[in-house]
């Protein structure tokens, strides 16, 4: 594959990217689900140690027996549901009418109702609750996101405009590659408290904007999310469709696919190279050594 592309016409307007961050540039499935699964175990052989002085309340037979039949495929049905708790609570979020809650609180909540559901309820201690819970803080990202962040940076203006919230954002935000290479790097992180909103509101969207003092049309929206990137494209921005596994967020059936791909400006699909096909298809040289994209990004 040659290492530039012919840009679109529109990419000569275009000043800033604003990105989602969960899904889109980290991977939470099997972190957070084997986050769940390795407290579990931990929780497990400790249960019956008899010199314990926790003054926590140990959690019941019931509960014990019901954790030892769950394996390593239940707990990534239960981070699934956990997560889809999140969007759907998103979704339906009315600003001014549905009470606050930043991200952090949601998890944590959520996740005390998740665990009550599966009756799990007593299993983990208040303080491994709000530890667990916190697990969405520390999510890897994607193999090609760190080095097409920084290609893209190289051009335009990197944004985070993400539901999460200022601490979980500021905590992504530097996570390093597996190889311990760079962190994600963006160079502005806007969230959602910061609009007292959700994606896909469209406070969130024109608060972006507003706050990058931009036009719409000079600024791109990149996200593995069509809902996420149908609402962006309301408001007037372009829309770069960046596709990862399992985050296809309604039905996929080929006529509601082909009508996207009708209104999304660049659609990357799985396998393509995610970030780094982005910069490519925006015309930007993807052959460039890492030590020139640092020096243009200063």
């Amino acid at each position: 594959m040659p290492a530039t592309h012919q840009a679109p016409p529109w990419a000569t307007e275009i000043k800033a990217l604003t990105f989602d961050v969960f899904g889109t540039c980290v991977a939470w499935r099997e972190k957070v689900a084997s986050a769940l699964a390795s407290a579990t175990e931990t929780k497990l052989s400790s249960a019956s140690a008899s010199n314990s002085t926790s003054s926590d309340t140990p959690p019941s037979d019931q509960v014990l027996s019901r954790a030892r039949s769950l394996t390593r495929e239940d707990w990534a049905r239960f981070a699934q549901e956990w997560r889809r708790a999140h969007g759907e609570w998103t979704r339906s979020f009315v600003p001014g009418e549905t009470p606050w809650r930043d991200t952090d609180t949601f998890h944590h909540d959520s996740l005390v109702d998740l665990l009550a559901k599966w009756q799990l309820d007593g299993l983990f201690s208040p303080s491994e609750v709000e530890k667990l819970s916190l697990t969405w803080h520390d999510l890897p990202p994607w193999p090609d996101t760190i080095r097409g962040l920084h290609l893209l940076g190289s051009r335009y203006h990197t944004v985070a405009l993400t539901n999460a919230n200022q601490a979980t954002l500021k905590d992504l935000n530097g996570q390093k590659g597996v190889d311990g290479s760079s962190p994600l790097g963006f160079q502005r992180l806007l969230s959602c408290d910061m609009y007292r909103a959700y994606k896909p509101n469209p406070k969130v969207y024109q608060g972006g904007l507003r706050d990058l003092d931009l036009q719409p049309g000079e600024v791109a929206m990149v996200a593995a999310h069509l809902g996420d990137l149908g609402a962006a494209k309301k408001e007037g921005m372009r829309a770069i469709y960046v596709a990862r596994p399992g985050e296809l967020d309604f039905d996929a059936d080929e006529e509601k696919l082909k009508k996207a791909r009708e209104w999304v400006d660049i659609w990357i699909d799985e396998g393509e190279g995610g970030m780094v096909e982005a910069a490519r298809r925006l015309g930007i040289n993807v052959d460039i050594d890492d030590g020139e994209v640092a020096r243009v990004l200063g």
